[in-house]
Formats: C-alpha cells, sequence, structure tokens
C-alpha cells in the first residue's frame, strides 16, 4: 500500500501528529495538531464538530500541514493541500482508517470526548497535496 503513496506524502505515513493550518478571514493561518491516516494519495483527519476550524474550513478549504510533535511543535516542512467534508460511507471510511492508525487515542478516548462534549465527530480528507512554493 505504501507504493501507491506519492512522494509529497511519504512521510506523513508514519507520521502519528502533524500540525494542521488552516486560515481565517483576515488571511491569518491557525495551528491545530491533528491525527493523521494515509492511504494513496490522500490524508484523512477528524475532529470534534464544534471545533473552531470547521468554521475555517468551510470559508477556505486550503490548508497547510507539516509533521510535528505531540505538543504542535513542527519538525519538518509544510505542504499544502485541499480539505473536503466528508459524510456518509466516505466518513466511515475514513473513521476506520483512522482507528487503525491509532487505536488507543481515536478508537477509543476521542470519541468518548467527542460523546461527553455533545458534538458530533467530523471527518476531513486531505486532497491535492503539493509542496508549499516557495
Amino acid at each position: 500500500m505504501a507504493d501507491d503513496v506519492p512522494p509529497v506524502l511519504q512521510p506523513f505515513v508514519a507520521q502519528k501528529v502533524v500540525l494542521l493550518q488552516t486560515r481565517k478571514r483576515d488571511g491569518s493561518w491557525v495551528d491545530a495538531p491533528v491525527n493523521v491516516a494515509v492511504q494513496a494519495d490522500r490524508a484523512f483527519f477528524r475532529t470534534p464538530g464544534k471545533a473552531s476550524k470547521n468554521k475555517r474550513l468551510r470559508n477556505y478549504s486550503d490548508v497547510r500541514f507539516r509533521p510535528c510533535t505531540w505538543r504542535g511543535k513542527p519538525t519538518g516542512p509544510p505542504v499544502q493541500a485541499t480539505a473536503r467534508l466528508l459524510d456518509g460511507e466516505e466518513s466511515a471510511a475514513a473513521g476506520r482508517l483512522i482507528n487503525q492508525k491509532h487505536p488507543v487515542l481515536q478508537r477509543i478516548l476521542v470519541p468518548l470526548t467527542h460523546r461527553l462534549l455533545r458534538t458530533a465527530t467530523l471527518h476531513y480528507e486531505l486532497t491535492n497535496v503539493r509542496d508549499l512554493p516557495v
């Protein structure tokens, strides 16, 4: 399966956390560490429905992301992509992929937290991943 992954996404196959940057209306970028799972030429992440990044993603689907530590300290170069909210079977498939890569955190702890917060769990797909222009 790793053979299907383009070179720009290769560093993220084994990466547990990435620093996702979403854009505000004023053009500034906001950082948020998220767990990712990569399949072929796409990456997936999940987020609570009440998270502010959802509003930013509705306004601007262009994102940047880069490898980082669990605390959000960048450890690699950024790439850019387009984020798309998934629903139905696409969302369920993305959820299974994320659960498989992060079994304890994403399969157990995150859904429990979302239930306690009484918020939906949303899945996004990152496509059209490309190097950031210099």
